[in-house]
């Protein structure tokens, strides 16, 4: 779909789109706070935990607590660690946050009826861009696991590569689909093609494979094998202390409300809103993004339950389910996505 943009706005979108690039990264930081609180009360609530059942208002205050513990920590490095690979890790698990922040749209406003995503840039293959660059903290996770000179810390790692590689296939192969019965790899076309007939219901078998793979892409459980502390200590991580820490952690946050914008924007029918609301010069403007920002909100609330109801699966059993049931069944809903898509006339 076309955006027609009024000739008087053309010279401010660059100064438009900085502001709003700016907001987001603001706005999902302030997000990964209430994922991580939102997971500790959640988690607290399940498992009668004091800390965030009792430290303020809803548990608000163990945020803060939590803050001034890592701010407050002795910063340790391991004998023997090679210090540029262990200093800088942080810079490539938030770079990646980063890149995928400028094409990864949050909302869209409605003036006199006209979609204006809020999107830093639009790019024609904005869809493998962010998949692309989404990999990126796997370079962040094995600096850290290398540099830290500790076996669990490797073990963890080559975990994650094994992981990572099983199941960037599946869910590059969903994302293609979505975009051969789309007819675009731009995930704002993606979103808006949608109307009422979201891709869920199109696609139930590779919005199934795609969550699945995005779990094992962020590393939730039961897909946590590179950290499983049974086994590894804490593995890839288990030399980081303080903020070092706190910010890796941080980081995986992120990316998982990144990932719940990507359920909702390819999968549960995106900012879409009736037309009359759309042409709204009030509704049109807050509805579609807040309508969005629920869904993004319920998915990560399915995320952080799975993780207590479901257990850690064996390193075997992961590379089995990628490359023997997934990768199976994502080729098979390619097929009926390109045969979907000719016929609806993509």
């Amino acid at each position: 779909m076309t955006v027609v943009i009024p000739e008087y706005i053309t010279p401010l979108i660059p100064w438009v789109r900085g502001i709003v690039g700016l907001v987001l990264i603001g706005v999902i930081f302030m997000g990964a706070m209430g994922a991580v609180w939102l997971e500790r009360k959640l988690s607290a609530d399940i498992q009668t935990r004091m800390g965030p059942c009792r430290v303020g208002k809803y548990g608000l205050l163990q945020l803060v607590a939590d803050a001034i513990k890592l701010f407050t920590k002795e910063d340790l490095k391991p004998l023997n660690a090679d210090s540029l690979l262990f200093n800088n890790a942080n810079i490539f698990m938030l770079g990646s946050v980063f890149l995928m922040l400028v094409a990864l749209p949050v909302g869209a406003v409605f003036i006199n009826g006209v979609e204006y995503p809020l999107a830093v840039t639009q790019m024609d293959i904005s869809v493998l861009y962010i998949e692309a660059v989404s990999a990126l903290s796997i370079f962040g996770i094995f600096m850290v696991a290398y540099g830290s000179n500790n076996k669990y810390s490797l073990l963890g790692a080559f975990r994650n590569f094994a992981r990572m590689v099983g199941y960037e296939v599946p869910l590059g192969i969903t994302v293609i689909s979505v975009a051969a019965m789309t007819g675009s790899l731009n995930i704002v076309d993606i979103s808006t093609a949608q109307g009422l007939h979201w891709n869920i219901f199109l696609q139930p078998l590779g919005c199934f494979v795609f969550f699945v793979s995005l779990m094992a892409d962020m590393g939730r459980l039961p897909f946590d094998q590179n950290e499983s502390e049974e086994e590894l200590i804490a593995g890839w991580i288990t030399e980081y202390c303080g903020m070092r820490f706190g910010l890796g952690f941080f980081a995986e946050y992120i990316h998982m409300i990144l990932g719940s914008f990507l359920v909702a924007l390819l999968f549960l029918g995106g900012w879409n809103v009736p037309g009359f609301i759309a042409n709204n010069s009030f509704f049109g403007i807050i509805v579609p993004t807040g309508f969005l920002i629920v869904k993004v909100v319920f998915v990560l609330m399915v995320i952080i339950g799975l993780r207590w109801a479901v257990p850690r699966f064996r390193i075997d059993q992961v590379v089995d389910l990628s490359w023997k049931k997934l990768l199976p069944l994502a080729l098979l809903n390619l097929v009926w996505a390109v045969g979907l898509g000719l016929y609806l006339g993509a």
